[in-house]
């Protein structure tokens, strides 16, 4: 009886610990992320009912349940010991990315970037968003804002080493995020205001360089182009463009209503299941609806960003960081590209577009985000 009445009495005790991990669940943030998931699950349908049935319904809704399992999982192992696995997972993802480009990797759309798996393929450059976050965030907690020039360029190595591997497929749009990372943790993790403007400069440059090079297919240099030139009728990009605006426009305050909306119902705008999917939401549901998505972006980096600033310790802070940098760019990115005010870079608005690596992705960000909020504590 003795060891049952002790085990008893641990057990209410730990349910009173006010340390405990479950105590101190985000229940905004959580329902923020779903609540988009669910969204995008319903855009991604109306976009494409017509032409492929309920298949995206299915595969959507299977990628973000398997999502929130990964969310769920990530939440509840103590992110200190991810931090202690930051180097092993950055070494699978890049390795991911050496063999993607290689004969084992299968190409779509004109480029090599995806592993073929059944019905399933797998983004290896969507999991090196991640990764990145988790080195980078490893060296700045170890060297607590003391960077010198030695340790910048240990940090620019590690952040370039998957970005050039990403270029050979060739991905721009993944290689901007990583690049957005990269620069929101070195200006949090105290890298000397000389240094971050020499690596302004040198970005600048770099972007400049890499448009008139033989790097990227004609399609991608037309794509990121259409915006500044919007004119221009013989740039195929420009049609997903006006195509898009006209979506959106056709909205008004309410929306069409679900199914309703001529541009989507008839897949007049081209790859709006993925690229565009804020047109199936602004055509469908207005202006009251895209501002409600909105809003749930604004509230879900908010909360991030408010998670960081009350971390236990400096890692939980730069992750929390790297990942509000991932989302917002994501979305500043992908709604600006929509409404022709952006260049097209293919960047997915996390969350709300389809496809598997990313919904996946971003839920494990979510998940690392909310251990951190669980764990202030301990």
């Amino acid at each position: 009886m003795l060891p049952r009445s002790i085990s008893r009495h641990d057990s209410n005790r730990s349910r009173r610990d006010p340390t405990a991990p479950l105590r101190h669940l985000d229940p905004v943030l959580l329902f923020c992320s779903l609540a988009l998931a669910v969204i995008g699950i319903v855009a991604v349908y109306a976009a494409t009912k017509s032409r492929f049935g309920d298949a995206y319904l299915v595969r959507q809704t299977a990628f973000v349940l398997i999502g929130v399992g990964v969310m769920g999982v990530i939440a509840f192992v103590d992110y200190h010991k991810l931090h202690d696995w930051a180097w092993l997972f950055y070494a699978a993802t890049t390795g991911l990315l050496v063999l993607v480009i290689s004969p084992l990797g299968s190409q779509s759309k004109g480029a090599q970037a995806w592993f073929a798996l059944g019905p399933f393929q797998l983004q290896p450059a969507e999991f090196s968003k991640l990764s990145l976050i988790g080195a980078l965030a490893f060296l700045l907690s170890e060297w607590k804002g003391d960077i010198d020039l030695r340790r910048l360029v240990a940090l620019l190595a590690v952040a370039g080493f998957p970005m050039a591997l990403i270029m050979l497929q060739p991905d721009l749009g993944l290689v901007l995020i990583l690049s957005i990372i990269t620069i929101a943790l070195l200006v949090v993790g105290g890298v000397p205001t000389k240094y971050l403007a020499i690596l302004a400069v040198l970005g600048v440059v770099g972007v400049v360089g890499v448009l008139n090079s033989p790097i990227l297919k004609e399609y991608q240099v037309n794509r990121l182009t259409a915006f500044a030139n919007p004119d221009d009728k013989s740039n195929p990009a420009v049609y997903n463009i006006d195509q898009s605006k006209t979506a959106i426009a056709s909205g008004g305050v309410s929306g069409q209503g679900l199914f309703q909306g001529p541009q989507t119902r008839l897949g007049f705008v081209p790859e709006q299941e993925t690229d565009f999917i804020f047109t199936s939401v602004a055509e469908q549901f207005g202006f009251i609806g895209s501002a409600v998505v909105l809003g749930l972006y604004g509230v879900l980096c908010y909360r991030t960003w408010r998670i960081a600033q009350i971390a236990r310790d400096p890692f939980g802070t730069y992750v929390c960081i790297g990942v509000l940098a991932m989302f917002a760019f994501s979305v500043f990115e992908n709604v600006g590209m929509a409404m022709g005010i952006m260049p097209v870079t293919g960047i997915p608005l996390l969350l709300l577009s389809s496809g598997g690596s990313s919904t996946i992705t971003a839920f494990a960000a979510i998940g690392l985000v909310l251990n951190v909020h669980m764990r202030r504590f301990r």
